[in-house]
């Protein structure tokens, strides 16, 4: 049983940073998911893969998946590099790249 200890990312849907701040545990997938022919649903039988654990820091995931003897691997989170650029650069004397209308 393995598992992976990461900080979700911001959603695309929403502009807000909410639920970001937390680490979460995911089980890693042991059995291979199934089709079912008639309706093409997907499935499977393997249930820790619905578990998913939210803790308050890094540390207390990694204390918990080690007190329960749960194999881990910590995902750090990439930060968002911004690149700040202001509505008057588009209309500069040396812009560096060319109009294009």
């Amino acid at each position: 049983m393995t598992a992976k200890i990461f900080r979700p990312a911001k959603t695309a849907m929403q502009s807000g940073k909410a639920k970001t701040h937390l680490w979460v545990l995911e089980f890693d997938q042991e059995e291979p998911r199934s089709i079912d022919p008639i309706l093409g649903y997907t499935s499977s039988s393997d249930m820790q893969q619905q578990v998913r654990l939210t803790f308050e820091s890094m540390e207390q995931a990694v204390a918990y998946a080690e007190r329960n003897g749960i194999e881990y691997r910590v995902l750090m989170p990439k930060e968002a590099t911004r690149q700040i650029v202001s509505y008057s650069d588009n209309f500069r004397f040396n812009r560096i790249q060319p109009w294009t209308h």
